[in-house]
């Protein structure tokens, strides 16, 4: 069994999962209860978790007709044995998102569910009613990159931590801790120290402004 965590973080899980899935105006979200927020949740998990063993599938394939083209060629091999890599990296990244598909009703469970619904609905509907703020903020902050160009849950995870700093009243160390948990949960391995240092320009520019915390 999981440990307990506390109902805002399991909040925060659960509205990056459902972001894709939960559709309509901020008024409708309100009424949105928490069950539909659980299954938007998880059906966001499974579908990443079949994209992901779909392409490893795709990799294993790519890497046994670069095998039978010739057995002798050293380059193959190499170029084999990477796609075989990536293959496996896929498939445990698959195995991590099952790992969470099991652990979210379990730590939901844990927690005080009201707390969680109120507060995912928080974030959902501020992301709604105030998405070219967060957006603009974030662009604000960004080196070297474009903020339609991020990974969809890189750019979640800014998106609600921001939400959370510009709207919702979450200390700036809470946002930037929780946000890089995240990452670390659901991104790749350059993922966290990526939103990190966004978010740390974020607040830099903030306090420069003379934005209270």
């Amino acid at each position: 069994m999981p440990a307990r965590k506390q109902p805002r973080s399991v909040a925060r899980e659960i509205a990056l999962l459902s972001l894709s899935q939960i559709k309509g105006n901020p008024e409708k979200l309100e009424a949105v209860e928490l069950d539909e927020l659980m299954l938007a949740a998880v059906r966001a998990l499974n579908g990443e978790i079949h994209d992901a063993l779909e392409d490893a599938a795709s990799e294993v394939s790519r890497a046994e007709d670069q095998l039978l083209r010739s057995e002798t060629l050293a380059v193959n091999v190499k170029s084999a044995r990477t796609m075989v890599q990536d293959a496996l990296t896929l498939t445990r990244a698959a195995i991590n998102r099952l790992g969470h598909v099991v652990e979210l009703p379990e730590f939901l469970q844990l927690t005080r569910q009201h707390e969680v619904r109120g507060f995912a609905l928080d974030i959902l509907t501020t992301l709604r009613r105030r998405n070219e703020q967060i957006k603009e903020t974030i662009e604000q902050s960004l080196v070297d990159w474009q903020y339609h160009r991020l990974p969809r849950l890189d750019r979640d995870i800014l998106r609600i931590a921001v939400a959370e700093i510009l709207f919702l009243e979450t200390p700036y160390k809470v946002a930037i801790n929780e946000a890089v948990e995240l990452a670390k949960r659901y991104s790749d391995e350059d993922g966290h120290r990526f939103i990190n240092g966004v978010l740390r320009r974020v607040t830099d520019r903030m306090r420069t402004e003379g934005s209270p915390e």
